[in-house]
């Protein structure tokens, strides 16, 4: 067995630190040394993007990288997203626009839309849609997803507008 060793990863923005197998991957982590349940384990094989978390400012489906790659990075989860009890625009926009139905889908769906705003706030439909790509849903047929991260997308923009 191999020996066990220390990681420490900042999520948002606070430090967790444990003493783990090396084979232990980043969602386990996220999720058990953490605590933060909001990423979700779907599939294990990469299929479904339910683990989507942003690692050092990239997407990355936790359940494809091991923790100890992850050691010393900067990590964001679904839980993040909230700040000073005010819901992240992109929530805002999920419950606005009815972009969720039985919810296991959408800490990824979040993750990978914020990703998508980050780097173009302006993102067509199509854009949205191959920004998502990677994350599936069985529910919603994606279009209220759509209007979700549009309504976000106009929500950031004119806050963005009205702070200039």
């Amino acid at each position: 067995m191999a020996s066990k060793q220390q990681v420490k990863i900042t999520i948002n923005g606070r430090a967790s630190e444990a003493l783990i197998e090396p084979r232990t991957l980043l969602v386990h982590f996220i999720r058990e040394s953490a605590g933060l349940t909001g990423t979700h384990v779907g599939c294990d094989t990469s299929n479904c993007g339910a683990c989507t978390v942003i690692v050092n400012g990239k997407t990355v489906k936790s359940c494809t990288m091991f923790a100890v790659q992850a050691n010393g990075a900067e990590i964001t989860t679904v839980e993040g997203l909230m700040k000073d009890g005010q819901l992240h625009p992109l929530q805002e926009g999920f419950k606005q626009e009815h972009g969720l139905q039985c919810g296991f889908c959408t800490p990824g769906m979040l993750m990978s839309s914020l990703a998508l705003l980050k780097k173009n706030p302006s993102p067509s439909e199509a854009d949205i849609r191959w920004g998502i790509s990677g994350n599936l849903c069985r529910c919603t047929g994606y279009q209220n997803i759509v209007k979700a991260v549009q309504y976000a997308a106009k929500k950031m923009s004119a806050a963005q507008g009205g702070s200039k």
